[in-house]
């Protein structure tokens, strides 16, 4: 929830609006260069976890309260189609339910005289928060001012639109999907062309491995239709295949204007969505009449504002089978010791909730906590006491955990993040030889299940995630909003503009209940 600098002044103050990376609101530092770079645009943007008070806001101005709701109703105002195309004219929606097939004289209203009762009314909204925190030292609190006043904040729910702004016959819809694989992929670009096809929508191709597929000579367009997407969700990995990185933003733009394409559904993470916000302020700049929306894609579950993102669910139960190997493993050893790395490169939500779901951790590490390796605290002098009482130990460390224990390279990968250091290996290698330095034999495993995780299929709670979003993808897309992602808030689907959801990665809250359950669940102390 940390994009709300005011909002949750008590913990994280986002950077002000023309500060933001390639890929952020008028993204002119971006588009005035002669080629905007993909692999600059997608660079994730770093962890900003000072705690400020915010200074924007005059708390003596009575009506402050006013002006912060004003400003937050304009900032999470979601671009429409008619912003660039005044003239532009809606006409009735071809998606309803009620119906087999869309009409294909679909501006003459439908066949039924009966009104379908399942359309969104555009000024239906979602409370953003939902608990009314009666003091800033209650655990998680988020509060605006020091007096923790409550102050409603609404953003706009997702769903089928009466009227939409594209004729069915007239769109060819591309579907891309960037970054690294996650559970659910399949289930999205299932739905997102099964949901095209029932407005009408005849033309749906898939672009292959990410972005560099609009510039890939060698990389024809994958033609999608229901029959081909019929079985996809069966498996994992990617129909479209993914990449990191792609050409400029102005080279894309002008790829999908040859191909006719004017629907674009992005599915990624923080960097994935900054190339597809700038995807669409450049079409905004050619006034082009193109929907571009985004769909979050992060097994880690580092996206601001929401709930969680498809392939969470799958990947905490899938490290079920590394933590549960890990504890057979150690508990089957003499002075056995299991150490198992997840995800998370800056967010330890898998961590924390895998070793919650398994109830064998004995120790969770995660980039939001620093720890000391060695001394009186310190996680190896707690191992030997784990070891003295239990006989064995179990740890689960996210891969972003612990970096300042491990070799910098400074390298990066294609999007512009940095390469990690493996602290699951370090971890390994420091409780060898401190158990060896006081004397006292151990047999230490480590697991890395990262690969195992990512290629599978999503879980029955990841589908159905999965499903809605596509669905409401389109319904967005239709209804004439760009720049946009798709979401769950509060268990509510809701649209929200791209810049306020990637200013930087969400994180986890060392205050939350759900650490505090954490850290009673594994029973270890502060590592500092």
């Amino acid at each position: 929830m940390g994009s709300l600098s005011p909002a949750i002044g008590s913990k994280f103050v986002a950077p002000a609006r023309n500060s933001h990376c390639s890929g952020f609101h008028s993204l002119s530092p971006v588009l005035r260069s002669p080629r905007p770079s993909l692999n600059r645009i997608c660079k994730k943007i770093r962890v900003h976890t000072e705690k400020k008070t915010p200074s924007a806001i005059d708390y003596s101005d009575p009506d402050w309260k006013i002006k912060f709701q004003k400003d937050f109703e304009a900032r999470f105002n979601i671009p429409h189609i008619t912003d660039i195309i005044e003239d532009a004219v809606p006409i009735p929606s071809t998606f309803c339910l009620r119906m087999r097939t869309p009409t294909e004289d679909f501006a003459d209203g439908y066949p039924s005289d009966e009104k379908w009762h399942g359309y969104i009314n555009n000024n239906d909204r979602v409370l953003l928060k939902v608990i009314n925190f009666s003091s800033p030292t209650s655990a998680g609190a988020e509060c605006i001012d020091p007096d923790c006043t409550w102050v409603e904040q609404w953003v706009h729910r997702a769903g089928p639109r009466e009227k939409i702004y594209f004729k069915p016959e007239e769109v060819k819809a591309a579907i891309v999907t960037c970054g690294g694989l996650c559970p659910g992929l399949n289930d999205v670009i299932r739905q997102i062309v099964i949901t095209l096809e029932i407005y009408g929508v005849k033309k749906i191709v898939g672009i292959p491995f990410g972005y560099r597929g609009f510039s890939d000579k060698d990389s024809s367009e994958m033609p999608l239709s229901r029959k081909v997407v019929q079985n996809v969700h069966l498996s994992g990995g990617s129909l479209l295949g993914v990449s990191r990185g792609g050409p400029s933003v102005s080279d894309i733009v002008d790829s999908m204007e040859e191909r006719g394409i004017n629907m674009l559904f992005v599915l990624g993470g923080n960097g994935t969505h900054a190339g597809a916000n700038a995807i669409h302020n450049e079409c905004r700049k050619r006034r082009l009449r193109v929907a571009v929306v985004g769909v979050p894609k992060t097994i880690d579950n580092d996206i601001l504002l929401m709930d969680k993102t498809f392939g969470f669910d799958t990947a905490v139960e899938e490290a079920q089978r590394a933590i549960n190997s890990a504890y057979i493993e150690a508990h089957s050893a003499y002075h056995g010791i299991g150490i198992v790395k997840l995800m998370g490169r800056s967010s330890g939500f898998i961590a924390m909730h895998a070793s919650l779901a398994s109830g064998q951790i004995d120790i969770c590490l995660i980039p939001e906590v620093p720890f000391n390796l060695h001394g009186p605290h310190g996680v190896l002098r707690h191992l030997k006491y784990l070891i003295e009482t239990k006989g064995s130990a179990v740890v689960c460390v996210a891969e972003g955990a612990g970096q300042n224990f491990v070799q910098k390279t400074n390298a990066t990968d294609a999007s512009g993040n940095i390469v990690l250091g493996d602290i699951g290996a370090r971890l390994q290698q420091e409780v060898k030889k401190y158990f060896n330095e006081i004397g006292i034999p151990s047999d230490v495993k480590y697991i890395d299940p990262t690969y195992m995780i990512r290629a599978c299929r999503a879980n029955a709670s990841d589908g159905i995630l999965c499903t809605v979003l596509g669905q409401n993808a389109v319904h967005g897309a239709f209804a004439g909003y760009s720049g946009i992602t798709v979401g769950i808030c509060n268990t509510h689907y809701v649209y929200l503009p791209i810049p306020e959801v990637i200013s930087h990665p969400k994180v986890l809250d060392p205050n939350s209940r759900m650490w505090h359950r954490c850290l009673t669940s594994t029973g270890q102390p502060d590592f500092i």
